[in-house]
């Protein structure tokens, strides 16, 4: 599967943050080691953020998982996805 696949965790991971940001109506260019606290999200959008990407990618995060480190940027939460796709 290539980098750059529509499917792949970080490809949509990216459109998950992405909306988040508009909803939030903040109009920052978020690359993929980015803090995504530092552009703007609050504690309650991280929530929002682990229940979008739930969502997105039918899965559960399981509560031990759920840590800001886990949520901290797009590369992280592609990372985790990706683990919790492969069953890690």
């Amino acid at each position: 599967m290539s980098e750059h696949d529509s499917n792949a965790p970080e490809t949509r991971v990216t459109a998950v943050v992405q909306r988040l940001l508009a909803q939030r109506s903040i109009d920052q260019a978020v690359g993929p080691s980015d803090d995504l606290r530092r552009a703007g999200l609050t504690s309650l959008d991280m929530i929002n953020l682990v229940l979008s990407v739930e969502e997105e990618f039918d899965i559960t995060v399981p509560e031990d998982r759920i840590d800001p480190a886990n949520f901290r940027s797009i590369d992280a939460i592609s990372r985790l996805v990706a683990a919790l796709l492969a069953g890690s």
